[in-house]
């Protein structure tokens, strides 16, 4: 029994046991003899409900000894205590495949791969550091594209990494280089992709090229040829760091009076930027219908939330050569070209890297969706935040995914919804980096049949049902002090569950507040129509409610809906940044039909 004390007069008195699971004591009746689990009994148990049809009393021995091990039993059966414990073990019995399952041997455009924007930035998008601390954060959580700006230093002798036109301070490009070399392959050995936002005169250029391969050296890959029909694949780059970049521009020195401007957006907070944002807006709610028509005439810089006004002096005939031939994926968009004639596919066409804004993604895929998916089925599509997000918010990622698009570019420094959708996104085929794309957003018969081509738009049937059942959670007394929800009392525990997808499939649901308890026991079982589930996140949070204020944040994960596991299962919670906590998880029922 737990133990407040209330304006020092009286205690009230709280249960504080961890509830008993109703259906977890009804199945180890049935998979069990006189109150034990055998390897056998524990064997059929993983096979029949939790899906595993290749599970062997082998694997049952290696969860028994797995618990021995951390010195919970000693027995070589399990009691319902074991069971439970068990059960409640992310480790041992967790939601999702931890390896890498997906075909890793199609060209790198059939991904979506784990992508950053302004990778260098500790903080907000103008006067925050810049160092190389967020991009070895980054690389460590699994990123694959680490952004960098590189700019020349006030003598024009050296390249230092910085947000152009802010006030940013820069840290060396070398430093960045490094920090890559010797952290881009500890979570992941599949390829890292460094897009370089290039203000480099020619001679500063050469220089990046010999700072670039003498750091390194043979884990560098180029392609033998400039002209490339097909990007290589994902397998055959493992180990290897690629440079991707557009033609370069000159120089140009920062404006005071741009960057007084954006010194009052940073003072100004939208509601998308509050502690962990606000909901995450449907596809389309931030698109006005001014420019839907300025597909076929309207143009955009390659870039150009780094680049608007840079004067173009170098153009590519003129890079230098050594740095010229150093580049894998090619930006290669002419300036003042129509979005028409850089979304056309030619098969013939060297393949390309594309780059939209957030504002012009959403505009360009109202009334063109189709042009978008055709692009992407051969070509790189990166999108990254409008230039307004000064504070380093982000945008929801789900339309660009939908459309193809392989580099969502997200403020990976920040945190909120629609960060934690990338961070669940990339849990899938183990936290790899790369996501294979479903075959729908993949090429199909001609690329110039309509027919063949996904249709984000389209209204679509039932193709999956996920039942997710949310029993109980625990572990916050271990992660949090008495006082922290609540200052008298225990918490009053309850849960969000829902999908982010496409906008048929988006809704969001919860349970009952559970009062007074620590170790909330919900009971309560939640049915989810999908018409897409390949692109459909589970989104679960935990609010403690509170009548006066504002409820407070007590966990929150995301998970991909195809890689679930089905049957019981033990889901960790995260804090808002993304970070897992130690203790904090759910204990689930889930089902795919």
């Amino acid at each position: 029994m737990g133990s407040y004390r209330v304006c020092l007069c009286f205690k009230r008195h709280f249960k504080s046991d961890a509830a008993r699971v109703e259906d977890v004591e009804k199945l180890f009746t049935a998979y069990s003899e006189n109150g034990q689990m055998s390897f056998k009994n524990l064997q059929s148990f993983l096979v029949e409900v939790q899906g595993q049809r290749d599970a062997t009393e082998k694997d049952a021995e290696n969860i028994v000894e797995a618990l021995r091990r951390r010195a919970v039993r000693h027995r070589r059966e399990l009691n319902s205590v074991d069971f439970s414990i068990f059960l409640f073990n992310d480790d041992l019995n967790n939601a999702l495949e931890s390896k890498v399952h997906h075909d890793m041997t199609a060209p790198l455009s059939h991904y979506f791969i784990y992508t950053g924007h302004n990778s260098y930035l500790t903080g907000n998008q103008l006067s925050s550091d810049c160092s190389d601390v967020p991009i070895i954060n980054a690389l460590k959580r699994g990123v694959r594209v680490i952004e960098l700006d590189i700019w020349p230093n006030s003598s024009k002798d050296d390249i230092l990494v910085l947000h152009g036109r802010t006030l940013t301070a820069p840290v060396e490009f070398i430093k960045c280089l490094e920090s890559i070399k010797m952290h881009a392959f500890v979570v992941s050995q599949y390829p890292v992709i460094i897009t370089l936002e290039d203000h480099l005169t020619r001679d500063l250029q050469a220089k990046a090229a010999t700072m670039i391969t003498q750091t390194f050296g043979e884990l560098l890959y180029y392609p033998d040829s400039e002209i490339m029909e097909e990007f290589p694949t994902p397998e055959s780059l493992k180990g290897r760091i690629l440079i991707s970049t557009k033609p370069p521009k000159e120089y140009l020195e920062s404006k005071p009076a741009e960057v007084e401007e954006n010194e009052e957006k940073l003072k100004m907070k939208t509601p998308d930027e509050e502690p962990w944002g606000d909901e995450i807006p449907e596809y389309g709610a931030d698109v006005a219908n001014e420019g839907k028509n300025s597909y076929a005439t309207g143009s955009i810089a390659e870039d150009s939330d780094d680049d608007e006004g840079s004067i173009q002096r170098n153009t590519d005939k003129d890079a230098a050569p050594e740095y010229k031939r150093l580049i894998t994926i090619r930006a290669g968009k002419p300036k003042g070209e129509s979005l028409k004639a850089a979304l056309s596919v030619d098969e013939k066409q060297e393949v390309k890297r594309l780059s939209l804004s957030e504002p012009q993604l959403e505009k360009v895929a109202s009334s063109h969706s189709k042009h978008l998916v055709r692009f992407t089925q051969k070509n790189f599509l990166r999108v990254y935040p409008k230039g307004t997000r000064i504070t380093s918010s982000n945008y929801n990622p789900l339309i660009a995914w939908i459309h193809g698009a392989q580099m969502v570019a997200l403020n990976m420094q920040g945190y909120g919804r629609p960060l934690w959708l990338v961070h669940g996104f990339f849990r899938a085929n183990g936290g790899c980096g790369y996501v294979k794309k479903p075959d729908f957003l993949l090429p199909k018969g001609s690329e110039t049949d309509d027919q063949n081509i996904f249709d984000p738009k389209a209204e679509r049937p039932v193709k999956n049902t996920l039942k997710i059942k949310i029993y109980m959670g625990d572990g916050w007394n271990q992660e949090f002090k008495k006082t922290h929800f609540d200052t008298y009392s225990p918490p009053d525990f309850y849960t969000r569950v829902g999908i982010a997808g496409v906008p048929a499939d988006t809704v969001m649901k919860k349970t009952k507040a559970i009062e007074d308890r620590w170790t909330p026991y919900w009971n309560e079982e939640f049915v989810f129509p999908l018409t897409v589930p390949e692109l459909a996140l589970l989104r679960i949070e935990v609010h403690e409610y509170d009548m006066s204020e504002k409820d407070d944040f007590a966990g929150q994960t995301c998970l991909p809906v195809t890689e679930l596991k089905s049957g019981i299962r033990t889901i960790p919670l995260h804090n808002k940044k993304g970070e897992k906590y130690k203790s904090v998880r759910l204990l689930v029922r889930i089902e795919l039909i």
